[in-house]
C-alpha cells in the first residue's frame, strides 16, 4: 500500500529525539505558553526571516486572528481564491467580512494577479493569496496592486512552509503570513497548530492578546479574545522537525520531479513558474481521465485524492451570495485535478510504481 503521506515512517526516523522532547515537555509541566512555544516562535521567525512570529491553535485560527488584528470586520471585503480549502474564506466570514472570489491562473492554480484590480471596490480592505499545494503565488504584481490601492496583504501559507520567492520565504511578503501545522503538512505537529508571521511589533502584540482571551496581563481583559494557544508539547515536536524542514522539502521535490519526468507525456503535470520555489505539499496533476486513473490506483492499493472538487463559490454556504459569479478556470481545474502520494520518505521505486499504474490505466 502507498499512502498519501507516511507519518509513521517520518516519526520513526526522528523517534528518539521527538520522544525526548515530548517527555521533557511533560516533565516541565509548563503546558500552556511554555518555553517550547517561545523558542519555537523565535526559531521560526529566524528561519522565515520574519520580524515576529506568534503561534496559535490551528491554521484556521492563524487566518482568523490575522484578519482581526488587521482591523478587518463587518462591511469589509477581502479578495481571495476560490480554489483552496474553505478555511481561507471561513476566516474572512468569522470576522464579519465578505470574501470576494477571483479566478485562478490555469497553470499555477493560484489567484490570477491580472484579475484582482477589477474586483476591488470601496469596501475592499485586503487580498489573501493562497500559496496552493506549495507553489508560491505570483506575488510581485499582487504586491503592486495592494500598494496602489492601499490594501493589506495577508498570505495564506498553510501549504507552503519553506517555499521561497527570490530568496524571500512565503509569509514575509505581506503584512501577515498564516501557517498551519496540521499533521500532514510539510512541517506538521501531532495535532492542530498554527502560526502568524508579522511585519510589525504592533500586529504581533495584537495577535498575542487575541489568542489569549483578549488579555495582555492575567485577569485583565481589554477586548473579547479567543482561546487559541499552541500546546507546549506540540511546539516541542515542531522544534525537532523545523531543523529538518529543508531536507523534507527537498525530498518532496525529488519525488515530484521524478513523477513529472515519468508522467509528462500522459497527463498535465504541475507547473513551476521559476518565480518561486515549489515545496509540493501536494503533487496535483490535471487529466480528463481522473476517475479511471483513481480507480486503477485504488485497485493497486495506491492512495490518491481530489483537492478540491468544488470551488468555494460553488459551495452551498456561498452559493446564494455567488449566484452570478462565474470562475471558469477554477471550475475547470476542479473537474480535472487529482493528487498523488508525495512525502519526503517516498522511494523512487514507489514513485515509479504509481506512474506505471497511471500509464496502464490510460492504455486500458
Amino acid at each position: 500500500m502507498i499512502p498519501m503521506v507516511d507519518l509513521k515512517t517520518q516519526y520513526h526516523s526522528l523517534k528518539s529525539e521527538i520522544d525526548k522532547a515530548v517527555l521533557d515537555a511533560i516533565e516541565s509541566c509548563q503546558f500552556i505558553l511554555g518555553p517550547n512555544v517561545t523558542a519555537f516562535e523565535q526559531e521560526t521567525a529566524a528561519y522565515l526571516g520574519a520580524p515576529y512570529a506568534v503561534s496559535c491553535a490551528s491554521g484556521t485560527d492563524a487566518l482568523h486572528l490575522a484578519i482581526l488584528a488587521a482591523g478587518i470586520g463587518p462591511g469589509d471585503e477581502v479578495i481571495t481564491s476560490p480554489f483552496t480549502f474553505i478555511a481561507t474564506a471561513e476566516a474572512i466570514c468569522y470576522a464579519g467580512a465578505t470574501p470576494v472570489f477571483v479566478d485562478i491562473d490555469p497553470q499555477t492554480f493560484n489567484i490570477d494577479p491580472a484579475l484582482i484590480e477589477a474586483a476591488i471596490t470601496p469596501r475592499t480592505k485586503a487580498v489573501i493569496p493562497v500559496h496552493l499545494f506549495g507553489q508560491p503565488a505570483d506575488m510581485a504584481p499582487i504586491m503592486s496592486v495592494c500598494k496602489k490601492h492601499n490594501l493589506l496583504l495577508i498570505e495564506d501559507c498553510a501549504q507552503s512552509f519553506g517555499a521561497a520567492i527570490n530568496g524571500k520565504m512565503t509569509g514575509t511578503l505581506g503584512s501577515l503570513g498564516c501557517f498551519s501545522f496540521f499533521p500532514s503538512k510539510n512541517l506538521g505537529c501531532y495535532g492542530d497548530g498554527g502560526l502568524i508571521s508579522c511585519a510589525t511589533a504592533e500586529l504581533a502584540e495584537q495577535i498575542k492578546i487575541l489568542r489569549n482571551h483578549g488579555s495582555r496581563v492575567r485577569y485583565h481583559h481589554s477586548e473579547i479574545g479567543y482561546n487559541s494557544r499552541l500546546d507546549d508539547i506540540q511546539a516541542a515536536i515542531l522544534r525537532v522537525k523545523l531543523k529538518r524542514i529543508d531536507d523534507f522539502n527537498s525530498g518532496r521535490r525529488r519525488v515530484a520531479h521524478l513523477y513529472s519526468e515519468l508522467l509528462k507525456d500522459v497527463v498535465s503535470v504541475p507547473f513551476e513558474d521559476n518565480k518561486g520555489e515549489h515545496v509540493y505539499h501536494q503533487y496535483t496533476l490535471l487529466t480528463d481521465k481522473r476517475d479511471i486513473i483513481m480507480a486503477k490506483l485504488a485497485e493497486q492499493q495506491i492512495s490518491s485524492a481530489v483537492y478540491y472538487p468544488i470551488p468555494l463559490h460553488k459551495q452551498d454556504v456561498f452559493a446564494e451570495a455567488c449566484v452570478k459569479v462565474c470562475l471558469p478556470v477554477a471550475e475547470g481545474v476542479a473537474s480535472r485535478c487529482m493528487s498523488l502520494p508525495v512525502y519526503p520518505e517516498m522511494t523512487d521505486e514507489s514513485v515509479r510504481l504509481v506512474a506505471k499504474t497511471i500509464k496502464e490505466a490510460l492504455v486500458g
